[in-house]
C-alpha cells in the first residue's frame, strides 16, 4: 500500500456557515467548493492549504452519521484521510493484516473520491479514511 499524502481532516461542525467564520475570516483561507451529499446526510465544505484541505461536515438529518456524532462528541475533528495510490489494493492488504474496515469496498466520496473508512477500534480510536482520486 502506498500513502501519498494527508489528503485533509474532517472536521464535524454543527453549522458550515460559522466555521467559515474561523476558517476563512479569521486564518484567510478560501471556501474551495462544497457540497450536498443527500446519501450521507451531510454538507461538506473544503478549504484547501498547501496540498491538503480541511473538510466541514454539517449535518442535514441528526440521525445521519454526523448528526449522531455531533451529539455524542460535540464540534471537532471527526476523521483524518489519507490519500493512497490504489484504494482496493490497501483495503485488500490492511484486511490481511487485520485492520478492521467501515467499508469493504470503495464508494463515491466528496468531489468524486472513491473513499472507505477503516474502524477506529483499529486504528487506536481514529476514524480513518482512505481516498482516491
Amino acid at each position: 500500500m502506498k500513502v501519498i499524502k494527508i489528503d485533509h481532516l474532517g472536521i464535524a461542525v454543527n453549522s458550515i456557515n460559522k466555521g467559515k467564520k474561523f476558517w476563512g475570516d479569521r486564518l484567510g483561507l478560501w471556501l474551495e467548493d462544497s457540497e450536498v451529499m443527500a446519501d450521507e446526510k451531510l454538507i461538506t465544505a473544503f478549504f484547501p492549504i498547501g496540498e491538503s484541505e480541511i473538510e466541514l461536515l454539517e449535518s442535514t438529518d441528526p440521525d445521519g452519521p454526523i448528526g449522531k456524532y455531533l451529539e455524542k462528541r460535540g464540534e471537532g475533528i471527526h476523521h483524518v484521510a489519507f490519500l493512497v495510490e490504489n484504494i482496493e489494493e490497501a483495503l485488500a492488504e490492511l484486511k490481511e493484516k487485520g485492520i478492521r474496515l467501515v467499508d469493504e469496498k470503495p464508494r463515491k466520496g466528496a468531489g468524486g473520491a472513491k473513499i472507505a473508512f477503516l474502524h477506529p477500534k483499529s486504528t487506536n480510536g481514529v476514524l480513518v479514511e482512505l481516498c482516491e482520486r
